[in-house]
């Protein structure tokens, strides 16, 4: 029985130098993904990654975006707003029954 196949990972630098490869040179995506082993697709998709956003593509191993990192940080504060807001609805329910 054979080995399940592993994902392989790229850094940023290689998906740079690859798309490099496509632009200065004449040759077909198809013909330069085989040099380096990898899909045509995964080529077309990193080409249309850093055309969508040539600044922040590919921005590495843990690194997110900058609107992506702002999503994650705001999603945090509202679950601390909404734990934060129950921990104050129970006092409020505790001291308006010692009340009575």
């Amino acid at each position: 029985m054979s080995e399940p196949q592993r994902r392989r990972k790229f850094d940023s630098q290689f998906k740079h130098d690859a798309l490099r490869m496509i632009q200065e040179s004449n040759r077909r995506i198809s013909d330069i993904a085989k040099d380096l082993g990898i899909r045509p697709e995964l080529l077309y998709r990193w080409k249309n990654e850093q055309a969508t956003d040539p600044e922040h593509a590919f921005p590495g191993k843990g690194n997110m975006k900058p609107e992506q990192d702002q999503v994650r940080r705001l999603e945090q504060e509202l679950a601390q707003a909404k734990q934060e807001r129950d921990i104050l609805k129970k006092a409020l329910a505790f001291f308006s029954r010692n009340e009575r």
